[in-house]
């Protein structure tokens, strides 16, 4: 699976993105000679207009080779490259319900449901895809949940292995038959070396909850028999098998939200065995893997830094290439050539918008220039401060138009989700958090223990202490910041979605600091959510056992146990179908602040799930937050 991680507010009202003309780049895919590249692109430019159009390029000096547009009314995804070049991409028609995979505009097969992640087999005469036949749900537990009526959890979809042979002709929807075991959900896979089978992370039963416990398995692409290859301790991600089809390497870690990656690199015999950690003690995060013949290439996030990185089991890992941005490609963050000498990604940070850089792994260039004209409208510095015996780093983002000469003004912080991920660059446009800027606050992104870019023990530091260490260096952070910047410290707010939406609410429990709080998806009773949301399985990482087994620590780090010490003024919102955090959690939170008399608002937007999406809602949302700050920061 595959999920674009933002900044949470940013995440939470994604929909009012796309209210700047920004020429975007997705899905992207480089040819194994690496020099061709395909991305689905998106323009509102009069010269050349793109509606999710398939753009193919050269490498060598990023000039587009053609385009392809086959349904002006379908969404393209997956693109993928065969070992001698042939493209084949994903066609999604909503109205239908269908998805047709496509071989250079030629029908392979046509789903009934969604599919994602084709992959050709090493000779290039199959390709493979995750499908779910009759779908009730987009894929993932951040999407809208179906409506809880009826008999509950007696049906799921499934995501399943389908292989098709590129020598017959196209597969029907009636016929389509997947070669994985029903009840089993698929969520990553790779081919092996011999084109008999796949490796792949895999679970029983719910597929939205069982991602936290999945096992790596080895499925017969022939049968659809299941073997277990390893039960890992810690969650994982990007399985991928060696060249000689001996040993397979993946991405463990105590990792906690869909698409949020990151941890160790680790690897475990093909025919079975005990996994090892070949990153053990490293300070910095992986974050996508892929194993090539010339061995293993990656990406990892290094404090503020984005790194291309190759990994030898003697030598550790080398970093490659380097820069302080978010890379995006449509597998991993970063696609290589099949000799791991070249490179492409989407390269973006606070002040520059997408853009496609590819070339030699150690000095890509930058191709594309469709963003180049739009302007900072921020101005960010990294932050590094040490606390508690831990060093965090985070992003200060100043206006585009500075407070005046001998003035100070407000700050908004911005506590990211997870709690295993991290802030990371991505540009600014009239989304997401630029109106909070232009409207004239500070923003300060805090990557505080429990995030990525300082190794695993970072990431862990928070289990059994949610809102504890992680708290004061952020605290810690707000007073690095003010050293710094001309920042106000008596108009202070404070703003996160999913975990930042807890820290929200937990913060108005611990500290009078902040003077007004906006909380998105946030959790106020660990007990009650523990069986109320759909993806408890998460949990027991991070709180050592379950609730029923230990419902003292679940107590004792949940705001509602110290609700009667809140009182900053606090608006909260949610997602109507929210599986990840349901609304229960705000309104029991909302009610609370009622009746201890705090200003509070709750709005619970219809249809979303953990992320306010629809431009509409986005917008309200975008409206209601800077007013709620406005109203209780601004003199």
């Amino acid at each position: 699976m595959r999920y674009l991680i933002l900044t949470p507010l940013a995440l939470l009202i994604a929909g009012a993105a796309q209210a700047q003309s920004i020429h975007q780049y997705s899905a992207l895919a480089l040819s194994p000679k690496g020099d061709t590249l395909a991305t689905v692109e998106q323009s509102d430019d009069p010269a050349r207009p793109l509606k999710g159009d398939i753009v193919l390029r050269a490498v060598s000096d990023g000039h587009i080779v053609r385009t392809i547009a086959p349904c002006a009314t379908c969404t393209l995804s997956g693109l993928t490259f065969s070992p001698t070049g042939t493209l084949a991409y994903l066609s999604r028609d909503r109205t239908a319900g269908t998805v047709d995979l496509l071989l250079e505009g030629r029908t392979v097969a046509t789903v009934r449901g969604i599919a994602q992640t084709p992959r050709f087999s090493p000779d290039g005469k199959r390709i493979a895809l995750l499908v779910t036949i009759g779908a009730a749900k987009e894929s993932g537990a951040v999407q809208a949940g179906v409506r809880q009526i009826g008999e509950i959890g007696e049906t799921n979809d499934e995501q399943r292995l389908a292989v098709f042979d590129l020598a017959t002709g196209p597969v029907a929807a009636a016929a389509l038959k997947p070669v994985s075991p029903s009840g089993r959900y698929v969520y990553e896979y790779d081919w092996t070396p011999d084109g008999r089978g796949f490796v792949a992370t895999t679970a029983l039963g719910n597929g939205d909850n069982n991602w936290w416990v999945a096992t790596l398995d080895a499925i017969d692409a022939s049968t659809g028999a299941v073997r277990e290859i390893a039960k890992p301790t810690t969650q994982l991600n990007f399985p991928r098998v060696s060249p000689d089809g001996k040993t397979v390497a993946y991405i463990g870690g105590l990792m906690s939200d869909f698409g949020s990656v990151g941890g160790d690199i680790w690897t475990v015999p093909l025919a079975g065995g005990t996994p090892v950690n070949r990153t053990a003690g490293d300070t910095q995060t992986i974050t996508s893997i892929d194993w090539l013949p010339s061995g293993i290439r990656g990406t990892s996030l290094a404090g503020a830094d984005a790194r291309a990185v190759a990994f030898d089991p003697a030598k550790r890992t080398t970093t490659l290439w380097s820069r302080p941005a978010g890379f995006a490609a449509g597998d991993g963050k970063i696609a290589y050539s099949a000799d791991g000498r070249v490179m492409a990604s989407v390269v973006q940070d606070f002040e520059h918008a997408p853009a496609i850089y590819a070339g030699p792994v150690t000095a890509p260039r930058q191709l594309t220039h469709d963003n180049d004209a739009l302007p900072a409208l921020v101005k960010a510095r990294s932050v590094s401060w040490s606390q508690g015996g831990f060093t965090s780093q985070g992003w200060l983002l100043a206006p585009a138009k500075p407070a005046a000469p001998g003035t100070k003004a407000p700050m908004v912080v911005v506590v990211h989700g997870g709690p295993s991920s991290a802030s990371t660059p991505a540009y600014l446009s009239r989304g997401g958090l630029a109106p909070l800027s232009a409207a004239g606050y500070y923003l300060f992104l805090p990557n505080p223990r429990g995030s990525y870019g300082q190794g695993e023990a970072f990431t862990a530091a928070n289990k059994r202490d949610f809102g504890g260490g992680d708290l004061q260096d952020i605290l810690a952070g707000v007073d690095a910041v003010e050293k710094i910047a001309p920042i106000d410290d008596a108009r202070l707010g404070l703003t996160g979605g999913s975990y930042g939406g807890f820290m929200a609410m937990w913060t108005n429990t611990q500290t009078n600091r902040f003077k007004a709080i906006v909380s998105g998806a946030g959790l106020s009773n660990w007990i009650s959510y523990y069986g109320t949301n759909g993806i408890d399985q998460w949990m027991v990482p991070f709180f050592g056992r379950s609730m029923y087994e230990d419902q003292a620590i679940y107590a004792k780090l949940s705001p509602i146990t110290y609700i009667a010490k809140a009182k900053t003024p606090t608006f909260l919102y949610v997602g109507e179908r929210d599986i990840e955090v349901p609304p229960t959690q705000s309104i029991e939170y909302w009610h609370a602040l009622k009746a201890l008399g705090v200003p509070t608002s709750l709005v619970i937007y219809p249809e979303e799930g953990h992320g306010i999406r629809d431009p509409k809602n986005a917008a309200d949302l975008q409206q209601r937050t800077i007013a709620w700050f406005d109203k209780y920061l601004k003199p």
